[in-house]
């Protein structure tokens, strides 16, 4: 029997999902194959979520894991109906952030009303694009998003990797292999990168030009601050992310 674009897309995806696991600073908590464990309790109508075990969530098999994706993620985002390449880009996004976003942030790239919803009006957009193209913007902007977030210091690495991974994958499907990569690419890569930590980088630096007012280094450059104030301005920048970055991590 020969393979769907959905089982070769979702062996991409459980590429980078990986088995079980529960990590702290992962707000999906305890998860497998991908799937989290508010999404098996939901899937499996047990409400409210936490009266499933963890130990359901270790236990999950693939079939079921696939029959999940297929419902909630590949169907809800349409990718089934998408261009090759351009399904795998759009659903491990879905994957990853959620369909809804996912949608919202292709519609966004085409123009078109961003009502989370795959209908004529998308579809035709799609039509209209060059596929690699596409895949590379929806790629790019997923990044942009990710580098936003408040768990981008502890998860960026591998989200960055995982977006790099599917691009080239999507890009292959589509029957565009992955440009090499040039030293002025390179360094957008890093400077896209460093974009999830250029807060905390500003606030070491303060703390480092205090740490040298400290020391008796005069640096005329710091318009008579002192080397407490600089201290408590750059502790409350670092706090103030967390907190702003958490809202729109929520929201």
């Amino acid at each position: 029997m020969a393979r769907t674009r959905f089982d070769i897309c979702l062996d991409e995806v459980l590429r980078h999902e990986g088995g079980y696991v529960d990590h702290p600073s992962d707000p999906g908590g305890a998860t497998n194959l991908g799937i989290t464990h508010k999404t098996l309790a939901r899937w499996r109508n047990i409400s409210p979520w936490w009266n499933l075990p963890k130990a359901e969530v270790k236990a999950l098999g693939r079939a079921e894991a696939a029959r999940i994706y297929r419902a909630s993620y590949w169907d809800r985002s349409k990718a089934g109906n998408l261009p090759s390449g351009l399904d795998l880009a759009l659903f491990d996004f879905a994957v990853n952030s959620g369909p809804d976003r996912a949608v919202r942030t292709l519609q966004a790239e085409l123009g078109v009303l961003a009502d989370g919803q795959v209908g004529p009006l998308t579809l035709a957009a799609v039509r209209a694009r060059e596929v690699a193209g596409l895949i590379t913007a929806l790629c790019d902007r997923r990044l942009g998003f990710l580098n936003r977030l408040s768990t981008f210091p502890t998860f960026g690495k591998g989200w960055t990797n995982r977006v790099a991974a599917v691009r080239k994958a999507a890009l292959a499907a589509a029957g565009t292999p992955l440009a090499p990569i040039s030293p002025s690419s390179n360094w957008s890569i890093a400077v896209d990168f460093l974009n999830g930590y250029k807060t905390y980088v500003v606030a070491v630096i303060m703390l480092l030009a205090a740490a040298a007012q400290l020391l008796g280094v005069e640096l005329p450059a710091l318009d008579g601050a002192s080397a407490g104030q600089m201290i408590m301005e750059a502790l409350a920048i670092i706090f103030l992310r967390k907190g702003l970055k958490g809202d729109i991590g929520k929201a």
